[in-house]
Order: C-alpha cells, then structure tokens, then sequence
C-alpha cells in the first residue's frame, strides 16, 4: 500500500505492508484526518489554525490548546531552555523576518534594529504555560513556530496509528523526515540513503536502515536567498536574530521518535560543529553533522559514537 498527499505546506507518505483484512481507504482517511487535525493546530501557514489565532490573540489573553498542541510546545519549550535558546518556539516573527515564515520571501537581509525588534519579542518564559488546564499567556506581541517539531510529531502520530491497526512494516514520510518499521517483501529493511550535497557528487553514500527508529535531517541549503554578495540560509539563531554562518551545512539525527530527532537536528544544526557534536555525545545521540569550514574547502563529516554505532558509514 501506498499513501500519499499534501501537508503542512509539503508532501507526506506512506509506504506499508498491510494485512489482507485491512482496508486501505480506511487508513487512508485516518492518516488524513491526522494530517489535517496537526495542520488545524499548530501550522504557521494556516491563518485559521489555534497556532496562528494566538500569535493575534491580545497581550494578557489567556489561551486554552488543545493537548496535542501543548504537548509539542511542553516539549519545544523544555529543550529550549535545555539548549539555552539555541531551539526557540517563540521565534516566530525572527523567521518572518528573514522570508522564511508565511509573509512571504525577501531579497535582501533585514536592519540589526528589525532584528533586534523580534528578538526583543520572543521571549518564551512569557507564556506561562499550565499542564492542568493546557493553557498558555500571549504576553504580547510573541509568534509561535513549532516548525522544527510538527512535522516530526506527525510522522509520530502516523507511525503510531500504522501500528494500532496491526502494520508492522511501514515508511512513513513527512516534508523529509522519516520512520519505519519491519521488513519489506524481499525481506531487507526500509533503506533511507542521505540526501546528496548538491555541489559534490562524488560525496558517499550514507545508508540507514530503519527499523523501529526515525530519521530527520535539517540541511541549511535547502532555502536560502543572496544579496550583497553573501548568502543567507533559512536556519535562524533565536539567541543572535541571523542565520547561522558556521559552515555546518547539514545535520541528521536518528532517534525512534521523529519528533526528538526532528527537535534534535534543529538544535545541532544552529550550534557550531563542535558545540554541535559534544551535545550529540552528551545527549547520547545518533547524529551525522555535514560541515565545510570554509567556502572552498572539501566538506566533512563528523558523526557521534552512538550514530558509528548503529549506522552503515563509508
């Protein structure tokens, strides 16, 4: 069986095994609903969805989500203060600013003091959030983007679904980050093969086979604009208001939950390669950090102990 569609602004997938009882069209319309209730939640893009009515909601509105909703932020908000804002779910309007966000793109890099306006604004400890009530506070003028999790926490959901109604052998896809389960017919694991630096074609194959585990990669050339001779990528520092410049081009965790590996290789992909690779290890995660020092240098790639441990590297 295969599924496929539109979401979340990019494409979704579902390769599976089924048993002969199922019905397809069934799983077909509850991996829809599932697509659509996490779009009418948390997508950026959606003016209707609860994410972007409390990005209008007035300063001191009190805001009840729904648990989904909160989970994911619960989540986005912890490793944010874990990871010193190197991950922040409140830099909405940062994003915005860059033409990475719904407002649409830009040609040339924005003013330190619009910069600074949105850092000035994102200060997430302002949210008060409540696990009795699942509510939130808009202090006023704080965007929310849960773009690095959303897509990974769908993935979840639909692996999760996949394997209540008794599928044991799946790929599921959303906007790149991935998850799987079981074998294929001709008895080999779902095979994920790195996406390719586009300049260098000669870089190695990295292969991985997964089995009950989630792949996320976040790559820093998959959207980015020039102007004055510089180039600016599409991963935002929250804590400096500008794009990371650190020659990290590419990151990608493996984990059994797309959501964390998705998380995960956000954060990595914002810190320095070397900062990027102690938290790996620290964190004991399965992470590849795809990294060219300077614009004519060859690329590299460091991988942790827990990835070499578990992956096919060349």
């Amino acid at each position: 069986m295969r599924l496929r569609g539109s979401t979340m602004g990019t494409h979704w997938q579902v390769d599976a095994l089924i048993p002969p009882a199922l019905d397809s069209d069934v799983l077909e319309q509850t991996a829809l609903d599932i697509l659509r209730d996490v779009n009418a939640q948390m997508s950026h893009w959606d003016p209707d969805s609860v994410l972007s009515q409390f990005n209008r909601a007035a300063a001191g509105t009190r805001v009840t989500i729904p648990d989904a909703f909160y989970k994911v932020l619960d989540y986005a908000l912890y490793l944010a203060q874990q990871s010193e804002g190197a991950l922040n779910p409140a830099a909405g309007k940062l994003i915005n600013l860059w033409g990475f966000g719904p407002e649409g793109r830009r040609t040339e890099a924005p003013v330190q003091k619009s910069v600074q306006a949105c850092l000035d604004a994102q200060d997430f400890r302002g949210l008060q959030p409540d696990r009795m009530t699942k509510s939130i506070t808009q202090p006023g003028g704080v965007s929310l983007d849960l773009s690095a999790l959303a897509k990974g926490y769908a993935v979840d959901l639909l692996a999760e679904m996949l394997e209540q109604h008794g599928v044991h052998s799946y790929l599921v896809e959303v906007g790149g980050e991935l998850r799987g389960l079981g074998i294929k017919p001709d008895f080999q694991p779902w095979w994920v093969d790195l996406e390719q630096p586009a300049e260098q074609a000669d870089w190695p194959l990295h292969r991985f086979a997964l089995h009950g585990l989630a792949l996320a990669t976040s790559g820093q050339y998959r959207q980015q604009f020039r102007a004055d001779g510089q180039t600016y990528g599409h991963t935002i520092d929250p804590r400096t208001g500008w794009p990371v410049s650190h020659g990290t081009l590419a990151v990608t965790v493996c984990h059994p939950q797309c959501m964390v590996a998705d998380a995960m290789a956000t954060i990595l992909l914002v810190l320095p390669p070397e900062q990027a690779l102690q938290w790996a290890e620290q964190h004991q995660l399965a992470a590849m950090i795809v990294h060219r020092p300077s614009e004519h240098a060859p690329l590299t790639a460091s991988a942790s102990t827990t990835l070499r441990a578990m992956a096919e590297l060349p």
